[in-house]
């Protein structure tokens, strides 16, 4: 999965959107995060422990950190491959009717290499779906409609994590079948998009070189303010899905769960709760911001209170505090990157690079989520348990904080 910040700026111009747009838009990015979260969030977790349980810690973050650099190389590549052809239909309909092999494959799987073969496979065909589909607002949409296809674009996080949880959880006791049924889902999302939307063939877009691109990486960290952004945005990413990741296990192994509740209803019980916290900061945070017009103020306060939650079932195990962390989490976390978004947008090194520099900051989203299994596996195995997760993990949030203080171009 390659958290996507924003809708990419600087883009050709559009025409005025279909009527049922920005719906398919909302339909098709809730698929994708449905398969994300019921598959890499419990699904595989299962799958892993099944196969091996003495070393399921280790193995998943084996798993995640191999796929998660797939997903990092694909969506580029993916991305620039769309640009070339002036289109984005086929590569969404490729992407999304393949997810379903790539889950058949998976669901077949009885060996943790052929586990790790097989979700490679599905994040390379998810982010080939993902790359065309995050490029049809600045293609199709113009500048006035923006914000309502961001909107739309945006809570296809929360929805798609809310009904990837449920479903993951439904299918925990058949989690083959429960692949299947996420394969399904993208592959029908994608059928219903590329089918309801029409598409302009735009001029071909050459690739820049990987030269090209590596100077550009230097010349926008090399901004002040830019930089400090980029750090900022990184250390919270990393704490947020070096726990994220290990949901499924840490109410396994550290939490103590009602009586009769099992792990995978927690996670069903968990992620609407943190999907339906974070949608309501996205917007609040968003539009106080606007009108207070501070921008540092709470992307710092809300990646404080990012470190609050995570310590909360650092203090406690119980079940009451994995509801106050699921809450306070997605509070801070949607607050967080609707903000910290817009602050991004304020602080870009020259104006005819936008979309250059929103890619580069796109690569504080994907590389630590590369990083963060190898780290919260090193962690708990090392420290004997979860604890040790929670305060790292907050600890880096603080730092994520701290990193806002320098940026001297926005209030």
């Amino acid at each position: 999965m390659a958290l996507s910040s924003a809708v990419p700026a600087g883009a050709s111009p559009a025409a005025a959107p279909g009527r049922g747009l920005l719906p398919l838009l909302l339909v098709a990015n809730t698929a994708m995060y449905s398969l994300y979260i019921g598959v890499a969030g419990i699904l595989l977790a299962l799958q892993v422990e099944q196969v091996d349980p003495a070393d399921k810690v280790s193995n998943f973050g084996l798993i995640a950190g191999v796929s998660a650099v797939f997903a990092t190389v694909f969506n580029p590549v993916a991305g620039a491959l769309s640009d070339r052809s002036g289109r984005r239909n086929p590569w969404i309909l490729g992407g999304g009717l393949a997810a379903l092999p790539a889950m058949l494959l998976l669901r077949l799987a009885d060996t943790i290499l052929l586990i790790t073969l097989a979700w490679c496979l599905g994040q390379a065909v998810m982010n080939v779906y993902q790359a065309a589909l995050t490029s049809v607002v600045p293609d199709r949409v113009p500048m006035t409609a923006r914000g309502k296809a961001s909107a739309a674009v945006g809570l296809g996080l929360p929805f798609g994590s809310a009904l990837g949880a449920l479903a993951g959880a439904a299918f925990a006791e058949d989690y083959r079948t429960g692949y299947l049924l996420f394969g399904a889902i993208v592959a029908v999302a994608a059928l219903l998009f590329t089918g309801c939307t029409r598409e302009r063939r735009l001029p071909a877009r050459a690739p820049l070189p990987v030269r090209a691109q590596l100077a550009a990486f230097a010349s926008a960290l090399r901004d002040h303010d830019f930089r400090w952004a980029f750090i900022g945005r990184a250390l919270l990413v990393l704490g947020y899905f070096a726990v994220s990741g290990y949901q499924l296990y840490v109410l396994q192994d550290h939490t103590v769960l009602p009586a009769g509740m099992k792990p995978e209803a927690a996670v069903a019980v968990l992620t609407p709760l943190t999907s339906v916290a974070m949608a309501v900061s996205t917007v609040l945070g968003g539009w106080l911001s606007d009108r207070l017009d501070r921008r540092k103020l709470f992307v710092g306060a809300s990646a404080l209170l990012s470190a609050v939650a995570l310590a909360i079932p650092a203090v406690s195990a119980s079940w009451s505090a994995m509801l106050a962390f699921a809450v306070v989490n997605g509070l801070a976390f949607g607050c967080y990157m609707a903000v910290d978004t817009a602050l991004v947008t304020m602080v870009l090194p020259r104006a005819e690079d936008a979309a250059r520099d929103m890619g580069v900051l796109n690569v504080a989203n994907a590389g630590p989520q590369i990083v963060a299994p190898f780290v919260a596996s090193v962690v708990v195995s090392v420290s004997g348990g979860y604890t040790a997760l929670f305060l790292v993990a907050a600890a880096l949030a603080v730092a994520g904080a701290l990193a806002v203080r320098p940026i001297r171009g926005v209030r």
